[in-house]
């Protein structure tokens, strides 16, 4: 076996885990990583205080009030069918819950949106532990094996143990000692109620991530009394509503891997009790690493068993190729999309439960079928229609799979990019080994190609291309498409002016600051990288931050032309100046290539176009239509 020891057993209190690797809750969507082969499936959650806990709304039911326990007992039972320790998360909003009258915390102030915060009394916080108690004990009789109590990310115990949200100046406040008083209530009175095997794993933020925040020490301080009563800690990091704090809870692309690590290797120097870790484990072989060599005893999936539900499978059967990467998008996350555009950039069904199935269907008829262009579109059509049974012909001009991945997984924080190009390189070549894929590459298909092979079906998804805007001087020896930009980042001068800030000016223009580069990025909209996801902006204007006055942004600025003097530009107040640099790289967005596509339809009756030849949008709008087009075929 190639990951010993993420695929040792381990002991949490009476249940014998069968391996390391715990399924996080994400949203509501628990029921394929059931089946995926974690250790411990985190099954959801409940509020713990009707009316009062709930960070969703004022009415969320109590899971295992009556008329919700039979949904939630099959929770339970479904974790355990896949053979995993079956677990709930138990949570409490306190300051920050939904509410129709008052919510609780350690304060008392009235909120933004004109709800009272009561700061919470001794009789308060006796009634507050009784609920927990009571989740804990009606999880237990519900058949879990385990509870994961939520102590971080500003919740309500955390907003206790904070000295950010913490300002109180009774027994309960001011030193860590006192301001760890009430979550320990809450835990000796949990343990207390469900005897001393009942597993207990308590989730901390070992850095808020936030000025004022708690400090490593203090948090080493409370989990040293914590382990007393829990069977483990998870440690994460940040806060979910404060987002400046919140794009490293859930973190971007823009953040390293194993994010929470060294944090992590702290708290389990000073406990006794295992420690999981949590935050962009991304890969079999870190989540080994991580183990290995004593910075953690377990590790937390999240958004990865969201792109691949089946990661701890395919991870135990050495078939760490098949695993489908997690992009860090944050397209899964409501707050970063406003619930607009929710979905796995990778995984078609997730959040699409109900009419995308587990596995892809049997085709009642094998047709013929030619997909035209290898992008992530057109690679996912390709891989569904073979899954189907259907003979599929592979069509790309280029010499390789990938499309614009290719060209965005060269820049810098793509990682996880070049890690699903190379998912989509081994799925094809494996297809094509397996001779029901005909691959042709440097293949140039118009509309004569598509009559000769006269396919049942045709699925185009031949991308989309740069937009060169029609500014005076765009041709000129200094300029740069931004295509051959980050192909070439060596042959651009020290100053350089990219001119567009959407999300690939944007980020190039912070690949360049990185490497020492003057950089001006000139943006005719009101907003940096306006295309992404709201988290998604904050990491990156946090990334520019650092940069300090090697990156100015000119936003509701235009670029009028380019001379030898540099880069004319209109500002938001009409006057002109020139932006004196070495280098202008393009970067005006792209445009579909709606004239092929348009070419290439007619042909066939059963034609499909997908991806960005239709409209250009994110990887998860052009792998969702593929595979869309394929499965209905």
């Amino acid at each position: 076996m190639s990951y010993p020891h993420l695929f040792s057993p381990i002991r949490l209190g009476d249940t014998l885990v069968q391996n390391r690797i715990v399924a996080n809750p994400m949203s509501e969507h628990y029921d394929d990583r059931c089946r995926g082969g974690a250790g411990v499936v985190i099954c959801g959650h409940t509020i713990v205080e009707p009316g009062r806990s709930s960070w969703m709304s004022a009415d969320e039911p109590y899971a295992f009030s009556k008329y919700e326990r039979e949904s939630t007992v099959a929770r339970a039972r479904m974790a355990r069918a896949g053979g995993a320790a079956a677990s709930i998360e138990l949570a409490h909003a306190g300051q920050y819950a939904r509410t129709v009258d008052y919510a609780m915390g350690p304060d008392g102030f009235v909120r933004a949106d004109g709800i009272e915060v009561r700061a919470m009394t001794s009789a308060m916080m006796e009634h507050t532990a009784a609920c927990w108690v009571q989740a804990c004990v009606d999880a237990r009789r519900a058949g879990f094996d385990m509870v994961f109590l939520h102590f971080g990310h500003g919740w309500l115990m955390g907003q206790f143990l904070s000295p950010l949200f913490n300002h109180r100046t009774d027994g309960y406040g001011g030193s860590i000692e006192n301001r760890m008083r009430f979550p320990l209530q809450v835990l000796s009175a949990c343990r207390e109620a469900v005897g001393p095997r009942f597993a207990m794993e308590m989730r901390i933020s070992a850095d808020e991530w936030m000025p004022g925040g708690i400090e490593l020490d203090d948090v080493i301080a409370f989990c040293r009394e914590a382990q007393r009563y829990v069977t483990s800690i998870q440690v994460s990091c940040g806060l979910d509503i404060e987002h400046e704090a919140n794009v490293h809870t859930s973190a971007t692309y823009l953040d390293p891997h194993l994010l929470n690590l060294e944090l992590a290797r702290a708290v389990k120097a000073a406990v006794d009790v295992p420690v999981t870790l949590v935050g962009s484990v991304e890969t079999p072989e870190e989540a080994e690493r991580a183990i290995a060599e004593g910075a953690c005893d377990m590790v937390a999936l999240a958004r990865a068993l969201a792109a691949d539900p089946l990661w701890p499978a395919k991870a135990r059967d050495d078939r760490a190729e098949d695993i489908v990467p997690c992009l860090r998008c944050l397209q899964c996350y409501h707050i970063s999309t406003d619930r607009w555009n929710v979905g796995c950039s990778v995984n078609p069904r997730f959040a699409n439960e109900d009419f995308v199935p587990r596995t892809v269907e049997p085709a009642e008829v094998s047709k013929r079928v030619l997909v035209v262009g290898a992008g992530p579109a057109g690679c996912m059509a390709a891989i569904t229609a073979c899954a189907r049974g259907h003979k599929v012909v592979l069509a790309e001009r280029a010499d390789r799979v990938g499309g614009n991945v290719r060209l965005i997984a060269q820049e810098s924080h793509k990682e996880d990019i070049a890690r699903y190009l190379h998912y989509l390189e081994h799925k094809i070549a494996g297809l094509e080994r397996a001779g029901v894929l005909d691959v042709r590459f440097g293949c140039e298909v118009d509309r004569a190609f598509v009559e000769e092979m006269a396919p049942d079906a045709l699925i185009v998804a031949v991308g989309a291309e740069p937009f060169v805007p029609p500014v005076p001087g765009v041709d000129a020896p200094v300029v740069m498409g931004f295509a051959q930009a980050i192909g070439h980042v060596e042959d651009l001068g020290s100053r350089v002016v990219v001119v567009g800030g959407g999300t690939i000016g944007a980020e190039l223009a912070l690949e360049l600051a990185e490497q020492g580069h003057e950089v001006k990025v000139v943006e005719m909209g009101s907003a940096l990288a306006a295309q992404g996801n709201s988290l998604f902006r904050i990491a990156l204007r946090q990334m520019f931050d650092r940069q300090g006055k090697a990156i100015e942004v000119l936003l509701n600025t235009s670029c009028t032309s380019i001379g030898e003097e540099g880069v004319c530009v209109s500002g938001p107040d009409g006057a002109e100046r020139v932006l004196a640099c070495d280098s202008v790289v393009i970067a005006a967005g792209v445009r579909p290539r709606t004239a092929l596509a348009e070419g290439l339809a007619g042909v066939v009756p059963q034609t499909y176009l997908v991806g960005d030849c239709r409209r250009a949008r994110v990887i998860k709008d052009a792998v969702f239509e593929g595979y869309s087009a394929a499965a209905s075929i």
